[in-house]
């Protein structure tokens, strides 16, 4: 096990703790007398302007577009790293997840289009139930899979990559409108900037981060959502390329960065988008096509389709159960997949993004119940699957 996915797997754990108290903060304020304080501060307009250049947005979507882009670049150096030399550089390693996160992003889709078929605007959030929130279930499985074999913890977090990957796809296909050939131009033209100065191994980083931060910007324009950019530009940072301190590059950044990805971007990011006023809330406001439809499609649709899926491949002889687990450990992980949160609140936030305010409020009402089903299942599962016994497990617990 490497140190770069040690520290990953511990920050992200720390962190799924620290979402969680964000999440409840929000809530708490958006169901209490300082109710209009909290809305009132995430629509506080905020301006940047550099001469004849302005960006002026919603405090919300600063956070939404500009602190997520660098959740993205994490995401994208994370990505990186475990395809070229990581446990994704081997094929024996990525068949099962691989898989499982295809039936993890194809399966939940399903089960919200049943529920939304013949709702035009409803149809747009289709995608909202397909996303794994790392943090959360890394977290929630390191509280109560202690004891259990590493091998679910890289299955876990590989599936949750390719999920990753996937939402990053359907951001890109499915809600970029509007597009602008200018910005598009301008961000081109930095991607080949990034290009020659990896080829040139260039080890200034600021060097990449001033050409990053004009890619950002010039996505923002284009009308291609801004976090995409974080993704596409950690692929131009480079792995075996020393910076002046004899670290990697990547990995230096990557090192640097997760710490306030995981305990500063994504509980802000909790906060400003969880808190959903419950109050009034009736039968038919958590039977709302939306709202059931995600929640399903989160609790129900993510651990049948990943489990079955794992199951088939599996008895087949397609690949193999992780060594040293067991078939209850990994229906208990398959179900943590459930807990969406943070990407699925973020691509909520996208596909309703200029809709009635009643399709976001059955998006986080949605996201909220699906997660807390998927959470609480799935710690029951892995604790009583940790009652049986693993064979060989100190030898698994030092497998990498």
């Amino acid at each position: 096990m490497t140190k770069v996915f040690r520290e990953m797997v511990q920050h992200d754990a720390a962190g799924g703790v620290l979402l969680i108290f964000a999440a409840l903060l929000a809530l708490i304020m958006a169901n209490s007398g300082i109710n209009m304080f909290y809305s009132d501060f995430l629509n506080m307009s905020v301006v940047l302007q550099l001469g004849g250049f302005e960006i002026a947005k919603p405090l919300l979507l600063w956070i939404n577009d500009g602190l997520m882009a660098l959740f993205f670049f994490l995401i994208g150096l994370e990505v990186k790293r475990e395809i070229l030399e990581g446990h994704l550089s081997s094929k024996d390693q990525i068949i099962l997840p691989g898989i499982a996160a295809i039936a993890g992003i194809v399966a939940p889709a399903l089960v919200y289009v049943f529920f939304n078929t013949g709702d035009e605007v409803g149809l747009r959030g289709w995608a909202i139930p397909s996303a794994t929130d790392i943090a959360f279930a890394l977290g929630l499985f390191s509280l109560f899979g202690k004891s259990l074999p590493l091998t679910l913890k890289l299955f876990l977090l590989s599936v949750a990559i390719f999920d990753d990957i996937g939402a990053i796809v359907i951001i890109a296909l499915f809600y970029s409108a509007d597009l602008s050939g200018l910005s598009l131009s301008v961000a081109g033209f930095g991607l080949v900037g990034l290009f020659i100065l990896n080829r040139l191994k260039v080890r200034a980083q600021a060097a990449y981060i001033i050409i990053g931060v004009v890619v950002w910007a010039a996505v923002l324009k284009s009308g291609v959502h801004a976090t995409l950019a974080g993704f596409i530009v950690a692929w131009f940072i480079p792995l075996n390329v020393k910076t002046e301190h004899g670290h990697s590059m990547l990995k230096q950044m990557e090192h640097g960065i997760q710490p306030w990805v995981a305990f500063f971007i994504l509980p802000v990011f909790a906060f400003a988008n969880a808190g959903v006023n419950l109050v009034g809330i009736g039968v038919e406001d958590l039977f709302h096509p939306v709202t059931m439809g995600i929640a399903l499609g989160l609790f129900v649709g993510k651990q049948i389709g990943i489990f079955g899926v794992c199951w088939l491949a599996i008895k087949s002889g397609i690949t193999s159960l992780p060594k040293g687990t067991t078939w209850l450990q990994l229906y208990g992980v398959c179900i943590l997949c459930g807990i969406g949160f943070t990407m699925s609140l973020f691509i909520g936030s996208l596909a309703f993004e200029g809709m009635d305010a009643a399709y976001q409020e059955s998006v986080k009402l949605g996201v909220l119940l699906g997660s807390l089903l998927s959470a609480v299942m799935g710690s029951i599962v892995i604790v009583k699957s940790r009652e049986q016994e693993v064979p060989d497990l100190r030898a698994q617990q030092s497998y990498s």
